[in-house]
Order: C-alpha cells, then structure tokens, then sequence
C-alpha cells in the first residue's frame, strides 16, 4: 500500500470571474468632420468651447498586505461602519457608490453568508440590480443561490432561479450545481437527493448545461454521506463512460464510500484506479484509508498508511490524528491513543474541541472515567463556552460504565454552570437510565425535560432506546415514562 501513496499536485476549481463593465467617458470628445469649416474660418460670436477634465488613470490594485486585498478591505470598513452607525446596510453602500462594483458585492455576498444574515444578501442584490453599471449575470445569481442553499433557504434558492430566467440569463452547468447543492442542505435528504438526481438528468439533455466534474463530484458526495453505495457505483460508471474526466476529489468521494461500508477490497481497488490515472493521493486520500482501516481495527495498514503519509510532502491534519485516536481507544488501546496524541503536540497542532471528546471517549472505554473527567474539567475552565457535544461525550463516558448517579450528578452541575444542553443529551441518558432500570433518574430526568420543554414523542423513545425496543421490560418502561411525560404536560407541571 506504501508504494501507492504520493504527494498529489491537484488544480483548485476555478470559478466563473466577471469582466468590469465598459467604461463610459463622463465628457465624450466631439470629432470635427472634414466637410466641416475650421473654427478659424467660423463667426468668433458662435464658436462654443468644449472644457474636457482628463480623467485620472486608474490605479493598479495594491498587492495584498497581511493576506487582505483592497476590495476586502474596503467591504470589512462597509460591514463595519454598518454596524457602528446601526444604519441599514443599503444605507450605507450609498456612500459608497462611487467606487462598489460586482467583485465588492461578491465579496459582501460572501462575508454576509458566513454571518447567516442571508435576509441582508437580498437587499444588496435589489440595491446591486439599481445602479447603472449592473449588468444580469449568471455568476451573481449562482453565487446568492450558494449562499441561500448553505443557510437552508430552499425555496429562496428556487426564486433566485426563476428570478434568473426573467431577467434574460439562460441557466448553466455552474448555476445548476449551485442549484443541485442548495437542495442537498435541506433537512430531508431523501428529497433533496430525488431533486438533484432529477436536475442531473435534466442537465445532460441541455447542451449548455452538461454536467461537469464538479457536477459528479457534488453527488458523488452526497450519496457517499448517505451510505448509498449502489448509486456512487452507477455514478462513477456513467462518469467512465462520458467525456468527463475524475480528478482526486471524484476517487476520495467513492474511496469514503466504500470505507464508510467497510468495504475495504472495493476502496483499495479505486486507489489503484486513482494511480493508473496519474492520480497521486493528497491529505484526504490519506485521511479516508486511516480513518477506514482504524474502524475495521486493521491497525498494521492503517499504521502504514501514516507512515508513507509522514514520509510525503503531504502533512497529516486534525481530522487524521482524531480518527485514529478514537479508534484506537475503541479498540481500548489506550498508550497507542495517547502516543498519537503525543506525535499530533510535537508536529505542533492544537487539539480542537473533537479530539478532546475522542480523548474522554477512549479513557471511557478504557476503565480511567477519572481522567476522563479531568480533561472535561480542564475544557470547563479553559473555555468560554462548552459543547453540547462535549457534554455528551462525558455523560456517555459516565452511562458506558454503569455510573448512572454519576451522570445525573454531571447534569446537574452542567445546569448549573449554565452549559447548554439539548435532545441528544436527554436521549443519551434515557437510554442508559432505562438499560440500568434506574426508574427514580428516569423519572427526574422526565421532569426536567418538562421544564426545559422538551415533549418526547415518538420518534424520542425509538431513537433513544433503539435495540431494547423489543424487551417487554423496556417497552412497559418506555409506556410508563410516556404516560407520566404526558400527564405532566397537560396538568401545566
């Protein structure tokens, strides 16, 4: 497996760029005509002088200081004056008409987006599709249906397009893809994977709009995540059959595919796919076989695989020590966990938030809940906020060693501490209360979900008591618990 595993130069996607709109002289120089008298020959009293101001050359743009171009510059100053004056943000893009244009409300677009004010993208469209140098572009509507479908905004998607093809924009192959992606973030996914399906088809009947790598590689993505293994396979078949070639994005999605299954014969033979094509593996690629070999415990390949990842150019990541931490300590091999971690300090990366939870789920599972405690504590006090995920991880740690008061214990001290909490977490406990026949916590539990108003139905106690579904036992527990929730709600309690 060392031999296949190489640095790989892949290309970033490019994007669609916009050309500035033609410039426009404000005092256009009027052309004498030949057959026209020379003002020497013309009545002094009527010759009219035309005053031209020459306008400046404009400026090259500055090389980027600290990482920021000028136009990030000038929308931060905008973001920022915005919100110190507690103006509408259209109010103040006014002051700066003069110098805004398409590329300073991409950016904008951008920055808006990551701060969920999706509502404020639409009023800088609307103030964007105003001004005279506007001109409908495929790009603007492409890069807003992005933004609508990262914030789950389907429907606003959806306007976008149609608003598109009433401004006289004929839709592409990247307005589609942004169109496919923003049905993919919705909460059904059942749903959203039949609607891009059907675009996809829809696509390949449109000569403008056939599907493209970044097409392939969006659903091949979406079906890995969804554990479909038979459509990545149909997928990457028909990708074969095209004009269009995989890059290293297509081989790491169907890769995580078939790792994510446990199919580890059909993984390797992708990778050897991947090299046939010139194709060498980057940090992905790497990431994708540790993180399949650990969870299938084959530790002798995915130690090899590290091995060849350290020798190359590539550097591991966090997500490349996480794994193989948690997967470590689930196969209770705690020293190997913590020399991982250990290697991740010395190559100098900050452990994040998941590989301190991998940690308090590896020390759970190897019999030391009191370390794992200790490192809980230490986020608790190092940290702002708490999360919920953190949390979780700790009562887990407490619930997988029988320690149910333990538990109980820990929640009360987190609401006390005013650490967030949430469905997961109540789950979490009914779960284990109700394997331990801990009847008085499940109780207590109960009430304390009234009162942070959580109403379980029925869709709660199938998640949260999954394989003890079919024991008579749990089944009265979880009618009984059922009914009290029940009465409690309706009395006011």
């Amino acid at each position: 497996m060392a031999f296949l595993l190489t640095r790989c130069h892949s290309k970033p996607i490019t994007h669609l760029s916009l050309s500035p709109p033609p410039f426009t002289p404000l005092h256009p120089k009027t052309q004498p005509s030949q057959s026209s008298p020379s003002n020497s020959q013309k009545d002094p009293s009527k010759i009219v002088t035309f005053c031209c101001r020459r306008l400046p050359r404009r400026r090259a743009a500055p090389p980027r200081l600290g990482g920021i171009s000028e136009p990030e510059e000038l929308v931060r100053t905008i973001l920022k004056k915005s919100s110190e004056e507690k103006k509408p943000l259209v109010a103040t893009l006014g002051k700066y008409v003069r110098v805004l244009r398409t590329e300073h409300c991409f950016l904008l677009f951008e920055e808006l987006g990551k701060r969920d004010n999706w509502l404020q993208c639409l009023e800088v469209f609307r103030w964007m599709q105003k001004q005279r140098w506007y001109i409908a572009d495929n790009g603007i509507y492409s890069k807003l249906i992005s933004v609508m479908g990262k914030k789950g905004q389907t429907r606003m998607a959806m306007w976008l397009f149609t608003e598109m093809r009433s401004s006289g924009c004929r839709p592409d192959t990247s307005v589609y893809n942004a169109l496919i992606t923003a049905h993919l973030h919705s909460r059904d996914k059942s749903k959203a994977l039949l609607k891009a399906s059907g675009y996809f088809e829809k696509m390949k009947g449109i000569e403008r709009c056939k599907p493209n790598i970044v097409t392939y590689n969006i659903l091949l993505r979406a079906y890995a995540q969804a554990g479909d293994v038979k459509q990545v396979e149909e997928l990457f078949k028909d990708l074969e059959s095209s004009i269009v070639s995989p890059d290293i994005y297509t081989f790491n999605g169907v890769m995580d595919a078939y790792g994510k299954n446990g199919m580890i014969k059909e993984m390797e033979s992708i990778l050897l796919k991947m090299k046939s094509n010139q194709l060498k593996p980057d940090v992905i690629t790497f990431n994708v076989l540790i993180d399949t070999y650990g969870r299938k415990h084959a530790f002798d390949k995915m130690e090899q695989v590290f091995k060849s990842l350290l020798r190359s150019k590539e550097r591991p990541t966090l997500p490349t020590f996480n794994s193989m931490i948690l997967n470590y300590g689930k196969a209770r091999l705690r020293e190997k966990a913590e020399a991982v971690f250990t290697k991740m300090n010395e190559l100098g990366l900050k452990p994040s938030v998941v590989t301190y939870e991998s940690l308090i789920t590896t020390y759970a599972l190897c019999d030391c809940v009191s370390r794992a405690r200790e490192i809980f504590d230490e986020l608790v006090m190092t940290r702002r906020e708490v999360q919920v995920s953190t949390l979780n991880a700790m009562l887990d740690a407490y619930c997988i060693n029988g320690l149910a008061t333990e538990a109980d214990r820990l929640l009360d001290d987190a609401n006390e501490k005013g650490l967030v909490t949430n469905a997961s977490t109540y789950k979490l406990l009914y779960k284990a209360y109700t394997k331990a026949n801990e009847k008085q916590l499940l109780d207590k539990l109960l009430k304390r979900m009234d009162r942070e108003g959580i109403v379980p139905n029925k869709k709660f106690f199938l998640e949260a008591l999954g394989a003890f579904g079919s024991s008579s036992t749990n089944t009265k527990t979880r009618k009984e618990a059922k009914s009290s929730s029940a009465t409690r709600i309706l009395a006011g309690t």
